[in-house]
């Protein structure tokens, strides 16, 4: 029960603590941009604060001419890589809602086969917006992709350049799952305003004298 200021500040270290915990164990994350004629691929482990690039690649697609046969390839590889790495995550960037009508359906069926490759690996899906991406790694959701590949570059020293940013895009977003999720104080805040409204919406736990 909570009846005053020191228990208050017992259940924040506390809820802290455990989500330190949880964070300390090693994750795989697995980072897909998607793509109907270039699908980027990143994998990350991460221990702590500690992030590894475990593959940082591309699917190159292009040379096929059927749609269904690229959609077969972008699930087979979803699959072939979480047999290889079986990763605890899965991020994916979602379509970016532009003028095209035909590229967007395109791009959205070749996001869904990713996403049903990572839901039949009993994967869990979060997708992330390219904004949401950008601001996560550089601070701007406006960023360039050569401005977001310089963040990743200095962040997690990489020396050679990636041929296409689409594997870079793809390390962005599984470094962006990595920062929404290995938050302590976001893991604790999640659902909530903040320890006001925690309160408010927990009143039979608080004892009042």
């Amino acid at each position: 029960m909570i009846n005053d200021s020191g228990s208050w500040l017992h259940l924040h270290v506390l809820l802290i603590f455990n989500a330190i915990m949880a964070i300390s164990k090693s994750n795989i994350i697995l980072g897909i941009d998607p793509g109907t004629v270039v699908m980027g691929y990143a994998i990350i482990e991460v221990n702590g604060n500690a992030v590894k690039i475990l593959s940082m690649d591309v699917l190159k697609l292009g040379s096929v001419k059927d749609i269904y046969e690229r959609l077969e390839m972008i699930h087979n590889k979803v699959n072939l890589l979480i047999a290889q790495y079986k990763p605890h995550t899965f991020a994916i960037e979602a379509p970016f809602f532009g003028k095209n009508v035909q590229s967007m359906l395109k791009l959205g069926r070749a996001q869904g086969v990713a996403i049903a490759a990572a839901m039949q690996g009993k994967i869990n899906v979060t997708e992330y917006s390219p904004k949401k991406v950008k601001q996560s790694i550089t601070g701007n959701g406006n960023a360039a992709k050569e401005q977001v590949w310089k963040m990743l570059q200095q962040t997690l020293s990489i020396e050679e350049k990636p041929q296409y940013f689409d594997a870079t895009d793809a390390l962005a977003v599984a470094l962006c799952h990595h920062y929404q999720t290995s938050s302590p104080l976001g893991k604790i805040a999640k659902g909530f305003k903040g320890w006001e409204d925690f309160a408010a919406k927990n009143q039979d736990r608080i004892l009042k004298k």
